[in-house]
C-alpha cells in the first residue's frame, strides 16, 4: 500500500478524547486493569495518520505568517463541487448551495430552527446517534422514534407503517434521517429512500439528512444522497456532510450544508449567522482543499479496503467464536453495532457486567444504552488490523468464556 494504516501510533497525552478520556470522562469506558493496554474501539475517530496530502496543504499555509479574517477560497468551493461529483454523482451543485457549518450537529439544530419550534415533534429513526438525542433534549425538541428492525437476514430495515403512523397521528413535520446509519452501519437502499421520502412529502415534512458517513461504504455498496431521489427531497432536504469521518479531522471542526431550495438556503445563513460563532478556521478550510484532491481520493481507496478487511476479520471471528452475538455485517461506516442480547440472557448478566469485563482487559468498547440499543455494544475498528485482532483475541480469552 502507498499510505501507512499498519502502524500503532501513540495518542496519548497528543489531544486524543479517545485515549485520554479512558477512566476520565462520564460516558467513557473505565480504564483496563494492570497488564493491559487500553485498545480505543469506542470514539468515532480512526487511529490511523490522517492522508499526507491533508498535512502538507496546512503546513504550506502555516508558512505564510497572517491569519487574519478571510473569507472561504473558490479551491473550498471546488473541492466540495469536485469531491460530490465524483463520490456522489452531484452534476448541479453551485456555490451558493453549499455553506459552511462548524459541525454537523450545530448545523442540524440550525435546520431545525427553521422548520419548527422548540418543543415540537421530531422524527428519528432508532438506534440513534446520541449526538442527535442529546442535541435535541438540550434544545428543547421533543424525539419521536420510529424504531428499525433486522430482517430475517439480520438487516436492518425501516418500518414504513410505524413512520408512516408515527408521522400522522403525532403530526411531525420534522424529520432527521441518517444516511449511512449510525449506529446500524446500514447504506440505503434507492427504493427505501425514495420510500421515506414519498412519505415525507405526503406528510409535508421537511428533512435533515446527516451524510457525514457518505464516504465510509463498504465494497459492494453505493451511497445514494438523499437530496437526489425526486424533486420533493431536492426542494425539502438540508444536507449535511464533513471530512472529519473520512480524514479523521474532526479536531479541526468544519463541516458544511448543501441546500437546493434558494429560500431554506437563505434562512439557514441568517439563521447561522445569529450566534457570530459559525466561522470557519484558515486551516480547517485549507484543510478540506487538501483532502478533496486526488491523492485523498487514493488514500480514502486504500482505507476502505483496509475497513473492509477489518470488518469481515471481526464478523466472521463474531459469528466462529461469540456465541450469543448477533451482528449486522456494516454496510457503511467502521462501527459495528453488537447485540448482545442472547448471551446476557444466558449467562444472567447485565450488559454493565459485560462492559466491565471488555474494559477491564482494556477492549474499550462503547455502550450501546446511549444509542437506544438496551443490549447492544458498539465498536470501532478503524484500528490497524494487528490491534483488532488483539482485541477479538481479548474478548475470546476473557470476556465470552
Amino acid at each position: 500500500m502507498q499510505f501507512d494504516f499498519t502502524s500503532i501510533i501513540d495518542r496519548q497525552g497528543k489531544d486524543a478524547t479517545a485515549i485520554d478520556g479512558i477512566g476520565k470522562l462520564p460516558a467513557a469506558p473505565k480504564a483496563p486493569k494492570e497488564g493491559f493496554d487500553a485498545i480505543p474501539m469506542w470514539v468515532a475517530d480512526m487511529n490511523f495518520p490522517t492522508a499526507p496530502c491533508i498535512q502538507k496543504a496546512m503546513a504550506d499555509r502555516i508558512m505564510h505568517p497572517c491569519f487574519g479574517y478571510f473569507q472561504p477560497s473558490k479551491a473550498y468551493y471546488k473541492g466540495i463541487i469536485d469531491w460530490q461529483k465524483t463520490q456522489n454523482g452531484a452534476e448541479s451543485l453551485l456555490p451558493e448551495n453549499i455553506s459552511y457549518e462548524n459541525g454537523v450537529l450545530g448545523g442540524l439544530l440550525s435546520a431545525l430552527s427553521i422548520f419548527c419550534s422548540k418543543g415540537d415533534k421530531v422524527l428519528l429513526h432508532s438506534p440513534t446517534y446520541v449526538g442527535f438525542t442529546r442535541s435535541l433534549i438540550n434544545n428543547g425538541y421533543t424525539i419521536v422514534s420510529s424504531p428499525l428492525y433486522r430482517d430475517e437476514e439480520g438487516i436492518w430495515r425501516i418500518d414504513f407503517d410505524d413512520m408512516e403512523r408515527k408521522l400522522r397521528e403525532e403530526k411531525i413535520h420534522a424529520s432527521i434521517f441518517c444516511s449511512p446509519h449510525n449506529p446500524s452501519g446500514r447504506v440505503w437502499e434507492s427504493s427505501e429512500l425514495k420510500k421515506a421520502m414519498a412519505l415525507y412529502e405526503k406528510y409535508d415534512v421537511q428533512v435533515i439528512s446527516d451524510e457525514i458517513w457518505s464516504d465510509i461504504i463498504m465494497p459492494g455498496f453505493h451511497h445514494i444522497p438523499t437530496q437526489s431521489v425526486s424533486d420533493y427531497a431536492k426542494m425539502h432536504t438540508i444536507a449535511l456532510y464533513a471530512p472529519s469521518k473520512t480524514f479523521n479531522l474532526a479536531g479541526l471542526v468544519g463541516a458544511y450544508h448543501i441546500c437546493y431550495n434558494k429560500t431554506l438556503q437563505d434562512r439557514m445563513e441568517k439563521e447561522t449567522s445569529l450566534s457570530h460563532y459559525n466561522s470557519m478556521n484558515v486551516l480547517s478550510m485549507h484543510a478540506l482543499i487538501g483532502a478533496y484532491s486526488e491523492e485523498g481520493k487514493l488514500w480514502l481507496k486504500e482505507l476502505l479496503s483496509v475497513l473492509s478487511e477489518n470488518r469481515d476479520f471481526a464478523c466472521a471471528f463474531i459469528e466462529e467464536n461469540l456465541p450469543g452475538i448477533s451482528v449486522m455485517k456494516s454496510q457503511g461506516t467502521y462501527m459495528l453495532f453488537l447485540d448482545c442480547g442472547k448471551y446476557l440472557e444466558s449467562h444472567t448478566l447485565s450488559l454493565e457486567e459485560l462492559e466491565k469485563r471488555c474494559w477491564e482487559v482494556g477492549v474499550a468498547v462503547q455502550d450501546g444504552k446511549m444509542f437506544h440499543g438496551m443490549t447492544h455494544l458498539r465498536m470501532n475498528l478503524a484500528l490497524p488490523k494487528s490491534r483488532v485482532e488483539e482485541a477479538f483475541r481479548r474478548l475470546k480469552e476473557y470476556v465470552f468464556v
